[in-house]
């Protein structure tokens, strides 16, 4: 199954935020949203980094309070793995466990086109288990 049958279904929004942002105003964007990263996009919705509950956590580590008025571009990840639609799931899956992260932006013609977390990808394959099991059945009552 391919990137884009994920964003079909869940849909293409994205929560940006520029670099110039506060990190105190991604933080709110966080809460408001009930997400756990936010894209730190320019103008022209080009992806310039990602800013996560992991990246805040760390920041207030090495910084104290003072964190909350820095810019997020301080702060954010800016060697961001990115796929584009046409991926395949299988390899989401492989490169999300091996890099440790938990949201990929999905990127096509260098704008944002979509977000996939980690949550996405275990409904995904639940959704794949489910279905392979009901095969099986269908298969079985009828042999």
């Amino acid at each position: 199954m391919k990137i884009s049958a994920i964003l079909k279904g869940k849909g293409s929004d994205v929560v940006t935020a520029s670099p110039d942002s506060t990190v105190q105003d991604v933080a709110d964007l966080l809460a408001e949203k009930n997400i756990g990263a936010v894209l730190i996009a320019d103008g022209g919705n080009r992806l310039k980094g990602i800013l996560s509950e992991r990246d805040i956590v760390r920041g207030v580590s090495r910084h104290g309070a003072s964190l909350l008025t820095l810019p997020a571009s301080d702060i954010m990840t800016k060697d961001v793995f990115s796929c584009s639609p046409d991926e395949e799931m299988n390899h989401l899956r492989r490169e999300m466990t091996a890099r440790r992260i938990r949201h990929i932006p999905i990127v096509q013609n260098d704008q944002l086109v979509g977000i996939v977390s980690i949550g996405d990808v275990v409904k995904n394959r639940v959704d794949e288990l489910e279905n392979e099991a009901q095969q099986m059945r269908d298969y079985i009552a009828t042999g």
